[in-house]
């Protein structure tokens, strides 16, 4: 288990290192920083020495490989650079909106467990009949339908006909459970209805196989209640695959909120990635996507483990 886990950091750390190469040669090929930054007429209007100025307070004057190095070096601290507007810390910002957009995600995850894996169950044990139709065709809808159609539609009528749900916004912290609870229905059950759908999916299939393997047909000869068959013997055996993909899962939950926050009004890191973007400010813009990558390696180095815990035959893969 040892040799495995080192293989798999090994790997993440290799990963994590070409994901920051890759956002900060990004954040270069998008422009001159300078240009960006200074933003006066497109920064034509300075003279060559505000501009070496400039470029020497940005630490642009130096080779690429170096402002790479620095920029690691900070990242690594916890300091990604100022905004452009404000020249306020990036970090702060990306710190100031992580709850809400994590408060969003675990919200989701949970809401996508509690209904895909029951649905998943009953769809393989009711295989042909009205629920395991009934069960497709809510996978089916989930994984095909676009998020910002679900969220506008879920809006109109939850929010505007039937007016039971409030359309935006989050709620504040000094307000009562139940009002808080009712602002993360409509962007919780947007952002997750398609992880419901991928966990129906998975245990659908996972369950058809167990249930269809020789050890399942013996517990039945013998006379084993179908509740234990099912529960006891195939469902333990079905959740290896949603165990391993749930922390995959969460990390798409985390970093692909983008969509739900936006037209939710959520004030998560979603909504400050598509600030920075309207304003050109790369700064911000490229500690979001630093954020975005290192939370994504981080929870598929976890499925990894998790899958090699569960199943053993991978450790030596």
């Amino acid at each position: 288990m040892r040799g495995f886990l080192i293989r798999r950091a090994y790997f993440a750390l290799l990963s994590l290192i070409a994901a920051t190469m890759i956002v900060f040669g990004l954040s270069r090929v998008y422009g001159d920083p300078l240009l960006v930054y200074t933003q006066e007429g497109g920064g034509y209007g300075l003279s060559e020495e505000q501009k070496e100025e400039i470029s020497r307070y940005l630490g642009l004057d130096k080779p690429l490989i170096v402002q790479y190095l620095v920029w690691i070096g900070n990242s690594i601290r916890g300091d990604f650079g100022k905004t452009l507007l404000d020249r306020a810390p990036v970090y702060g910002l990306i710190k100031g909106k992580l709850g809400a957009t994590v408060q969003l995600a675990i919200a989701a995850w949970a809401f996508a467990v509690v209904t895909g894996v029951p649905l998943g169950v009953l769809s393989a044990t009711r295989r042909g009949g009205a629920l395991d139709y009934l069960g497709r065709t809510f996978a089916l809808f989930g994984q095909a339908l676009p998020q910002f159609w679900i969220a506008i539609m879920a809006i109109v009528i939850f929010a505007v006909y039937l007016d039971w749900l409030p359309a935006s916004g989050r709620a504040l912290p000094g307000d009562d459970f139940w009002k808080q609870v009712r602002h993360f229905i409509l962007p919780t059950v947007t952002l997750g209805w398609l992880g419901s759908a991928t966990y129906l999916r998975l245990v659908r299939s996972s369950m058809l196989e167990v249930l269809d393997s020789e050890y399942v047909k013996l517990a039945r000869a013998k006379g084993t209640p179908a509740w234990k068959v099912i529960w006891k013997h195939a469902f333990r055996n079905a959740l290896i695959s949603p165990i391993t993909y749930s922390s995959l899962f969460l990390a798409s939950f985390i970093t692909g909120a983008t969509v739900v926050e936006l037209v939710f009004a959520w004030p998560g890191i979603g909504r400050l990635a598509l600030t920075a973007v309207q304003n050109n400010d790369f700064a911000l813009l490229t500690g979001i996507v630093l954020f975005f990558a290192v939370a994504y390696i981080f929870f598929n180095f976890v499925a990894d483990v998790l899958y090699g815990l569960i199943d053993p035959r991978i450790r030596y893969d």
